[in-house]
């Protein structure tokens, strides 16, 4: 079991967050920045000791999060942190770069002195996160900059689309922070939209954010090869067969 999940605490309820939304919310966060590994076990009953619960509402929070794909269920076997769809990420990041593309243009035409400023400081932060090498708060600068973007073009509505949308994507882009010149990449792309913003240049701006996306496209084949155990890859015939390694050793 993960160290990293901590109790609810007596009070959790009490403050309006039941028990069940709390677990979820706690192995939701490992889950997709790879505390908890793909492929992993969960044991609920661990989880319900450390929170000093029942099974139940654990057992709520572990269906919800197979819902979203992130947990799977084999009656027979046991319950693992899914792993990461090879299959589905293409349209994932589609998705995202369409909605994103929308939002970098909206906010080129729109942006304010301090808005741009804003923007400019995330790239420091990142800078600084990159030299203390923490992927962590790298990542969440990273995420920071995108919903900025969305926020200077007015509809931050379009980065909560694109959270939903992108939780696979996330555990993905995990496996590439590591990768030696990754974040030195992500700054150059990020600042290369921040001065399309600055200059109202919608056209250059999406150009400069669709570079940064297509990247990580590209980057897919090499994640998947550096760590194959933690993708599901579909078998012959269309069905996944991801799990059947976890199956046949529990």
């Amino acid at each position: 079991m993960s160290n990293s999940v901590r109790a609810a605490g007596p009070g959790a309820a009490r403050r309006g967050t039941t028990v069940a939304a709390t677990i979820h919310r706690e192995l939701r966060a490992e889950i997709v920045s790879l505390a908890r590994k793909p492929g992993e076990p969960i044991s609920e009953k661990q989880i319900a000791e450390a929170f000093g619960v029942s099974r139940t509402p654990v057992r709520e929070a572990v269906l919800r999060l197979a819902d979203e794909g992130l947990i799977e269920i084999f009656p027979q076997s046991g319950t693992f942190v899914a792993r990461i769809p090879l299959a589905s990420l293409p349209e994932d990041i589609a998705i995202r770069r369409a909605l994103e593309e929308a939002a970098v243009r909206y906010a080129a035409e729109r942006a304010t002195a301090s808005q741009v400023a804003r923007l400019r400081a995330n790239l420091e932060l990142a800078r600084e996160m990159e030299a203390a090498g923490d992927q962590e708060g790298f990542h969440q600068a990273d995420e920071a900059f995108h919903a900025l973007i969305a926020e200077t073009a007015g509809y931050p509505g379009f980065w909560t689309l694109t959270q939903q949308v992108k939780v696979q994507v996330d555990r993905y882009r995990r496996l590439t922070l590591p990768v030696r010149g990754r974040m030195a990449q992500v700054i150059a792309e990020h600042t290369a939209v921040v001065e399309a913003v600055a200059a109202h240049d919608p056209a250059g701006a999406v150009r400069a954010l669709a570079a940064h996306l297509d990247n990580l496209q590209v980057a897919i084949a090499n994640a998947h090869q550096a760590n194959p155990l933690y993708f599901s890859v579909p078998a012959e015939g269309g069905t996944d067969g991801g799990m059947d390694g976890e199956m046949e050793k529990a």
